[in-house]
């Protein structure tokens, strides 16, 4: 049986250019980067050219780059180091997101609103997943410090107006964070034009290893620590550097935005053929998030009396994989909140399916696994039909 994969929006396979790469930082330069002799500074010289790598990419200054485990600690520190450090500073306690955030910024901010005395606004999003730029405006307060609004959205793949948000936060003293761990590798990370202060990527995402993130701080904005003990990474994020991983998101990285055209093209043109192909193939089906304004490796579906658990394994049992809403969500029996957010009813919000192509994905992937859907999604009918009581 051949397998398929689209569930790239999920994870990514690590490129061979960058376990290459990572290798030697395993075996040969394998000292702490904060000791002083000379294996130490070896592997402090390979995260230093790491930084300026990433910072390359960003368009910001080296300084301005702290490593991380990952998309959620990168949103942590963002969200948490912001926000104790403006109230500290006397500067207010208000934060304002978005219904459809991933859970390491909404629950980041329900558990400071909860238990420690935050007030938040949730700005509401339109039926296509974006956040009005005039409601995200008028939601900010005299007491507001940091607002939170992901680049791309994991579930639906809507794109947000990020630097129209940036600059109404700007104009207010408002700090801008942005979750851009789906949009790295396809889209601008170039932080100037986007005006945010703070942005989070995770190396998973565009073919790096995982368990390793990046954080962007611009320059003046205080963090306090969410993470105490050495004073690694400006004193941001204590704890030895994992130096292969730094490498390797750097690498990755990097090649992402060499090849930036050439790859965005190519999930683009399979993107709009897996979206035609099953909008016209599969009664009842719908596609969720903006036409336009979304990722170009995304597609996501729903279905006309369709679970999406039952699709998910019917699909898997004929090769092809994808997921419901979001991978942190998949076999939650709860309708997707994203869907719900958009306006679903909780039936439709409970038939979710996402698939994301990426750079091994083939035209003939596509059309297989279109083909696939089709038949388990009729095969899934005729049941649901036979099941009704006569």
């Amino acid at each position: 049986m051949t397998s398929i994969y689209l569930d790239h929006s999920a994870t990514t396979p690590v490129d061979p250019r960058v376990v290459e790469a990572m290798l030697p930082y395993f075996t040969d330069v394998y000292g702490n980067a904060s000791s002083g002799h000379g294996f130490g500074r070896a592997a402090e010289a390979a995260i230093e050219d790491a930084r300026e790598t990433v910072a390359s990419v960003l368009n910001c200054s080296p300084s301005e780059i702290i490593f991380t485990s990952g998309g959620s600690e990168s949103d942590n520190l963002a969200i948490r180091g912001a926000a104790w450090a403006m109230r500290e500073q006397g500067r207010g306690n208000h934060l304002i997101t978005s219904p459809i955030e991933h859970g390491a910024v909404s629950k980041t901010v329900d558990q400071l609103a909860a238990l420690q005395g935050f007030e938040k606004t949730i700005v509401s999003v339109d039926q296509v997943g974006l956040v009005p730029v005039e409601a995200f405006a008028a939601a900010i307060r005299p007491q507001s410090t940091v607002a939170s609004i992901m680049y791309a959205n994991n579930e639906v793949g809507t794109v947000q107006p990020i630097a129209e948000l940036a600059a109404a936060a700007r104009r207010n003293g408002v700090l801008f964070h942005t979750d851009a761990v789906q949009a790295a590798g396809q889209l601008s990370l170039d932080v100037n034009q986007l005006g945010v202060d703070l942005l989070s990527l995770s190396a998973h995402k565009f073919y790096g290893p995982k368990g390793v993130g990046a954080l962007y701080v611009r320059d003046g904005v205080r963090l306090t620590p969410i993470q105490t003990g050495g004073s690694h990474e400006h004193g941001l994020r204590a704890g030895t550097q994992n130096t292969p991983l730094i490498v390797g998101l750097a690498v990755a990285l990097r090649l992402a935005y060499e090849e930036l055209e050439e790859r965005t093209a190519h999930y683009q043109t399979l993107r709009d053929r897996l979206i035609e192909g099953v909008l016209a193939s599969v009664p009842g089906a719908h596609l969720t998030g903006h036409r336009e304004r979304r990722l170009p490796s995304h597609a996501s579906f729903i279905f006309d009396d369709i679970e999406s658990d039952r699709l998910l394994t019917s699909l898997n049992v004929k090769g092809v994989a994808g997921s419901a809403a979001s991978a942190c969500k998949s076999g939650s029996p709860e309708p997707s909140g994203v869907l719900l957010a958009l306006g679903y009813d909780p039936t439709l919000a409970s038939s979710s399916l996402r698939l994301t192509v990426g750079a091994q994905t083939t035209s003939a992937d596509i059309d297989a696994a279109t083909a696939t859907l089709t038949d388990v999604i009729a095969a899934i009918s005729r049941s649901n039909v036979s099941n009704v009581p006569a």
